[in-house]
């Protein structure tokens, strides 16, 4: 594998988040740049997994795809494996004696150093390159290959986090809150643009409400979210995702309430509604600060859909709690709810906390909030019966002739439900005015309207 040789052929897969998926694509441009050819990881000479580590779920899952990429090694189809990302993060060069069929870990500071890695494995040995106290983010001048959709794209604005909850490993995972410039942001935006039709900008980070107050010493979101809504350009969506409720301010919500191009979409995770439990999540608001929350967004934001994300069975978490839990999803109605169960992580403080609750319990109470969602999804989405919708494609249907696959405003990419739309000549990036005539469980059936 070498330089002066034929071109190597590198693939990726990327696990875990849109952070994660970003950082991906910022390597694919880093190899790209470096000569690589980038193919699918089938056709690939070498092979990267760009790795999560958050909870016990995404280990299994970053081993499990590791493990079926070294049996690709083993007919010689693969000549090397390089893991990425969240796993060799948070677990070291004790990966090298665990997982051998790797011949290469690198952490989350090391991803534009993967071409020269991947070139070193040919004069053999393994390698595990992992800065201790991660501190890289990346900008507008670095290359990038998007991976998704080429109508939509995922802008990191920020990385790492500040906030310490007690059950979370990513602050030591990704390092210490750090955001891009403002200019950064919105010139990659603009280069994306330049590429062809974007029609959805969906900003992340790790906490996007405490976007800037690094840089400039007071929260810069409202700035960012005003000149992005104010490229005039094409028609265009902006969405913000993973927002920490305790930075979400009177200045934000009345953005979100103003300015058209700005998905009116909260992603609000509040994780437990308990005084006792969110204290011992080390969260920065109470029962009472949420519910305040809420109802200012669902008064001020005409159309508002609360997308919000909880934890059952934290540790010490009671009957009286989960009732409570229980009372809470039931009365606030959110439009989209992920229900997580507890995962104890080894290096968060609530790893030590007694009172750990049984596989079994978590279980049940994860069913039992599931099958309520269940039942709010299909109430809400029978409102929506006979109205028009405006919905973006994103795909056709290979399942269906003339049917095309988009969303609302109010459903993320991946996450979220679909739009199935009846209709010839569409294609993704379009947005349309859809008449409602059916409902599925989380999704919704409907015709164009010309």
């Amino acid at each position: 594998m070498s330089r002066n040789n034929k071109k190597i052929k590198a693939g990726i897969i990327s696990l875990g988040c849109p952070r994660n998926l970003v950082d991906s694509e910022i390597m694919l441009g880093a190899l790209r740049e470096d000569g690589f050819v980038i193919v699918d990881i089938n056709e690939a000479d070498v092979g990267i997994v760009n790795t999560c580590a958050f909870i016990d779920e995404a280990k299994r899952e970053s081993i499990d795809i590791i493990l079926k990429l070294a049996e690709l090694k083993k007919t010689n189809k693969l000549k090397a494996l390089m893991v990425a990302g969240c796993l060799p993060q948070r677990f070291g060069d004790g990966l090298l004696d665990i997982l051998p069929e790797v011949d290469a870990f690198i952490g989350c500071d090391e991803i534009l150093k993967a071409p020269a890695i991947l070139r070193r494995l040919a004069e053999g040995g393994r390698l595990c390159r992992i800065s201790p106290n991660p501190s890289f983010i990346y900008s507008h001048l670095h290359p990038r290959i998007r991976i998704t959709p080429g109508h939509y794209a995922y802008i990191k604005i920020s990385e790492g986090c500040d906030n310490r909850c007690s059950f979370c490993i990513v602050p030591s995972i990704k390092g210490g809150y750090r955001s891009r410039p403002v200019e950064s942001v919105l010139s990659e935006v603009r280069g994306i643009s330049n590429e062809g039709r974007l029609s959805e900008i969906n900003l992340v980070g790790q906490d996007t409400t405490f976007y800037g107050k690094d840089l400039y010493g007071k929260p810069a979101l409202g700035e960012l979210l005003r000149q992005l809504c104010a490229f005039k350009d094409y028609r265009r969506w902006v969405r913000l995702l993973y927002m920490y409720p305790a930075h979400i301010d009177d200045e934000l919500i009345d953005i979100f309430a103003g300015e058209q191009a700005l998905c009116k979409y909260i992603d609000l995770p509040v994780q437990h509604i308990n005084d006792g439990i969110l204290k011992r999540m080390n969260r920065r608001m109470r029962s009472a600060d949420i519910l305040r929350l809420i109802k200012k967004l669902r008064t001020r934001i005409p159309d508002v859909v609360l997308r919000s994300s909880v934890i059952v069975g934290f540790p010490g978490e009671s009957d009286e709690d989960f009732k409570e839990l229980v009372a809470f999803i039931k009365e606030t109605k959110f439009e989209r709810l992920g229900v997580f169960t507890y995962s104890r992580e080894e290096g968060t403080s609530a790893y030590n906390y007694g009172d750990q609750l049984g596989e079994d319990v978590k279980l049940e109470r994860f069913n039992t909030l599931m099958e309520f969602q269940k039942g709010v999804a299909a109430e809400l989405n029978k409102t929506y019966l006979g109205r028009t919708l405006e919905v973006l494609i994103d795909e056709k249907d290979e399942n269906s002739e003339a049917v095309y696959i988009g969303r609302t405003q109010g459903d993320a990419p991946e996450v979220d439900g679909e739009v199935f739309v009846k209709g010839p000549g569409l294609k993704p990036g379009d947005f349309v005015k859809v008449k409602i005539t059916d409902t599925l469980e989380y999704d919704l059936v409907g015709e164009r309207i010309v």
